[in-house]
C-alpha cells in the first residue's frame, strides 16, 4: 500500500514539474524557440486548434521563427493570434508565411526575465512542500488511526522527504539552466 501512495505523491510532484517545463518554455530567451506559439489557438473551423497544427513551423535562423500553414486563408487568422497573444513579437506575413523576429533581449529585459524564471521554480518548490505536507498529514492520520506504526510513521515520512528533495534539486537545476540560456544570449 505504502507503494502506490509513494507513487501517487511521486506523480504529484512530476506533474509540478511538467507546469514548471512549460512555463520556462514558455519565457521567451532571445533565442526562437517554436514552443512559445504552444499556448496560442487559432479559430479554425469553429474549433481551437494549436498552431503547430495548421502548418509547419521551423527556426531558419537562431532569432527567427517561420510558421508556413497548409491553408493559405489561415494566414489572416494565426497572424491575429500571435498578436492577440502575450509573446510580443509582431508576425511579419507576406501572403505565404508568417516570420516571427526575435529582438535581441536588452540586459533590463534579461534580468526580468531571470526574476521570472525564479519565481516560477520559487512556486514550484511550495507546491512540492504542500504535496510532501499532505502526504505527511496522511500518514499521520493512519498512525492515529492504527492503521501504522510509530516506526512506519518515520520511515514514510524519510522517505516522502527523500523524495522532494529530489524533485527540489530538479527544480533548481531547471531555473539554473533557464537562467544561463536566458543571460548568455
Amino acid at each position: 500500500m505504502a507503494n502506490e501512495v509513494y507513487k501517487d505523491i511521486e506523480e504529484k510532484m512530476d506533474k509540478a514539474i511538467h507546469v514548471l517545463k512549460e512555463e520556462l518554455s514558455g519565457l521567451r530567451a532571445g533565442r526562437a524557440n517554436p514552443a512559445i506559439l504552444d499556448r496560442i489557438s487559432v479559430d479554425y473551423y469553429g474549433a481551437p486548434t494549436p498552431i503547430n497544427q495548421l502548418g509547419s513551423v521551423s527556426v531558419p535562423e537562431a532569432r527567427v521563427i517561420v510558421i508556413q500553414p497548409w491553408d493559405a486563408k489561415i494566414l489572416k487568422d494565426i497572424e491575429k493570434a500571435i498578436q492577440k497573444s502575450d509573446i510580443g513579437i509582431n508576425p511579419n506575413n507576406d501572403g505565404k508565411i508568417i516570420r516571427l523576429i526575435f529582438p535581441i533581449l536588452t540586459e533590463e529585459r534579461r534580468k526580468d526575465l531571470t526574476k521570472s524564471v525564479k519565481k516560477y521554480g520559487e512556486d514550484s518548490k511550495i507546491t512540492i512542500r504542500s504535496i510532501r505536507r499532505d502526504a505527511i498529514e496522511h500518514y499521520k492520520v493512519q498512525k492515529k488511526n492504527s492503521e501504522i506504526t510509530e516506526d512506519d510513521l518515520k520511515d514514510m515520512e524519510e522517505d516522502v522527504q527523500k523524495m522532494t528533495d529530489k524533485f527540489i534539486a530538479d527544480i533548481d537545476r531547471m531555473v539554473e539552466l533557464k537562467d544561463k540560456e536566458i543571460m548568455e544570449v
